[in-house]
């Protein structure tokens, strides 16, 4: 009962905030997420909050919104945000929108100053991110939901929390995945094995 509200909720945040960065996670295979991710379930609805609040704050920005390409992710209360803004002035601001977010322990900020990238760049890095979550997924070793992936510009971030194996297996996936130029890794060490 209360899993299966948690597993509804989640869902419904994840549909709701159609950000590249996120997974989709079909209703039959809910119950193996939750089984395979080293977060608790508190932390995953508060990494799915996390997301859509530092959406809407850095929308809010319409000067910012409009001059700028962000995108952000979420995983153990850490914020992830990758993108093009055109000032650095933009980029301390989108920062300093996200500061009123109780929920965020730290943000990664790797958004670059410069025009945002373009359309076709951007539906090749959604091709990218697609490629390595599949080839993760396919991989009983890492873990179906214990890394997050997203692409920005040819460079793929992973997010998560891993083994020092699972954390070489994953860099190795995603290396070999054809158009990527960069891998680089946000990941909290998880103990022993798997």
């Amino acid at each position: 009962p209360l899993m299966h509200k948690l597993t509804s909720l989640i869902i419904a945040g994840i549909l709701l905030t159609g950000c590249a960065g996120e997974a989709v996670i079909p209703v039959t295979a809910a119950g193996s997420w939750f089984n395979h991710d080293r977060r608790t379930s508190g932390t995953i609805v508060d990494d799915q909050a996390i997301t859509i609040k530092a959406n809407l704050a850095i929308a809010k920005n319409k000067t910012v919104w409009k001059e700028s390409h962000i995108s952000t992710l979420s995983y153990n209360n850490s914020l992830l945000l990758v993108g093009q803004t055109k000032s650095s002035s933009h980029k301390r601001q989108i920062e300093k929108m996200l500061e009123p977010i109780a929920e965020i322990g730290n943000i990664y900020n790797q958004v670059s100053v410069g025009e945002p990238i373009s359309l076709k760049t951007r539906a090749n890095d959604t091709w990218i991110t697609t490629q390595v979550k599949a080839k993760l997924i396919g991989n009983r070793d890492v873990g179906i939901n214990r890394v997050k992936v997203i692409t920005e510009d040819s460079t793929v971030y992973l997010m998560g929390k891993l083994t020092k194996d699972e954390e070489k297996i994953a860099l190795d996936i995603a290396r070999r995945v054809q158009g990527v130029a960069k891998v680089v890794a946000i990941i909290e060490k998880a103990d022993g094995g798997a």
